[in-house]
């Protein structure tokens, strides 16, 4: 009977519709994404209309890490327990549910709180999106394909970001500088003679409409999306892609237990956690050091997204290639670091004046550091499962994308010290990229898992 059960067990087999698994998982991780990013890009348009402040705008984004702290550990143990169908279709409902809730009022003040609580559902479902992506990979790709795989789970939801800077403006157009050029030049309305509270009135009632317009488009997609995952996206495929993907992992609290003590996984974490952690944030206030060099906002969001797209691509032909170069993990990521750090100190010098100010440098630097930063993230999930392996991939990478969180949630207290400005910022930044390049030779290279299924291989 074990007999039978091994050779059942060392039985593999790999399927077309992995790549269609990994899409519809890719849209779930681009859809909270760009949820997550709705009011953002059209803030000025949605604070008109809907009488709300810009620290109404930063707590709809703050359910994000807000929301993740919350639900981490549950989706963690519901990845691991209940499986990756379960734990992918919650996800999508918390997802469409949230993007329903938006739809039910555009009047004031209940707008805000049906806003409040769809962020919130869509920020439960941040741990799943964001951080299951290794699992998706480890689940339905072979030994060559997994870092790749996790590269385009993981860049979906940053693609999504993304995205929701083009589409938002582009369906929410009216603000209260464009209605009136608008009307202006179409000669709709003739301001000498339209009393004032009526062109208000017009202006926002247009501007509602469009924000009920981009809650309902969103609302579809994200009931489509829905509707998709409850038809077809199986737990597993009916064979294993590789050995290690048939064995069990370690029970959830014996899980979390090894990971405390393992000393490699913390180093990981911390690296990873600290760069990134003050990196999102570093991208979340790029207006302010732009402005100063002729930059709009609207082109501060251009280069942001080209610059996360940018990011998106290199993850994916980067890699490509650690896939086939499996076992020099730690070799990209050095590379990466030194390349990125060397393209925000070109930026830091741009923007304090020591170098000759150029538009087109400021375009290469940030796209060029964006881009190395950004394609680190599928290597460090997959280090992170390779050391900690037998457990679950999981607990491990929700757990590591919580630390992230918890280290942007840590920086972002530093902005209330009073009079502290912005551009300690970008040195701080450049300090912890420089800091983590040699904190990367204390990791020691462990590949667990893969070293088990290359061992099959050769049987």
């Amino acid at each position: 009977m074990d007999l039978e059960k091994d050779k059942q067990i060392d039985e593999t087999k790999l399927y077309r519709r992995r790549w269609y698994i990994l899409f519809l998982f890719s849209l779930l991780a681009f859809t909270q994404g760009a949820y997550w990013n709705t009011w953002g890009p059209i803030a000025e348009s949605s604070e008109d209309a809907l009488t709300w402040a810009d620290s109404d705008i930063a707590l709809f984004e703050n359910w994000g890490p807000i929301g993740y702290l919350v639900a981490g550990f549950f989706a963690a143990w519901f990845a691991d327990v209940k499986g990756l169908r379960f734990s992918c279709v919650i996800s999508a409902f918390l997802v469409a549910a949230g993007a329903g809730v938006r739809c039910i009022t555009i009047e004031h003040p209940y707008v805000t709180w049906t806003v409040n609580i769809g962020q919130a559902l869509n920020g439960f479902a941040g741990p799943i999106a964001m951080g299951a992506p290794p699992l998706v990979s480890t689940v339905w790709f072979p030994v060559r394909e997994r870092t790749t795989a996790t590269s385009i789970g993981s860049g979906f939801n940053l693609l999504g970001i993304a995205i929701s800077f083009i589409i938002g403006p582009r369906i929410v157009k009216t603000s209260p500088s464009t209605f009136e050029v608008e009307n202006k030049s179409n000669q709709t309305v003739n301001l000498n003679d339209t009393p004032v509270e009526s062109f208000i009135q017009g202006r926002i009632q247009k501007e509602k409409d469009e924000i009920m317009l981009l809650m309902y488009v969103e609302c579809a997609w994200a009931v489509l999306l829905f509707l998709a995952m409850i038809i077809y996206f199986p737990n597993k495929p009916p064979l294993p892609p590789t050995k290690t993907a048939a064995i069990p992992r370690i029970e959830f609290k014996n899980g979390l237990k090894k990971i405390v003590r393992l000393r490699e996984f913390w180093i990981i974490a911390a690296i990873y956690s600290v760069s990134m952690g003050v990196f999102n944030i570093w991208q979340g206030v790029l207006d302010v050091y732009l402005k100063p060099h002729g930059f709009s906002q609207d082109q501060v969001a251009w280069l942001g997204a080209s610059a996360i797209m940018a990011g998106f691509v290199s993850s994916v032909i980067i890699c490509r290639f650690a896939d086939i170069f499996s076992r020099h993990l730690r070799f990209f990521l050095v590379g990466m670091y030194l390349v990125g750090g060397a393209a925000f100190l070109w930026f830091i010098l741009l923007v304090e004046d020591i170098l000759p100010d150029s538009e087109v440098s400021l375009y290469i630097s940030i796209i060029l550091g964006t881009l190395c930063l950004q394609a680190s993230t599928p290597l460090y999930f997959e280090m992170a499962c390779e050391v900690c392996y037998p457990v679950a991939e999981g607990l491990t990478n929700v757990l590591l994308t919580i630390l992230v969180n918890l280290a942007s949630f840590i920086f972002l207290l530093l902005h209330m010290i009073p009079n502290i400005g912005s551009a300690w910022e970008n040195w701080c930044l450049l300090a912890v990229i420089a800091l983590c390049i040699p904190f990367m030779y204390l990791f020691k290279d462990s590949y667990n898992r893969s070293n088990i299924d290359e061992d099959i291989e050769k049987l």
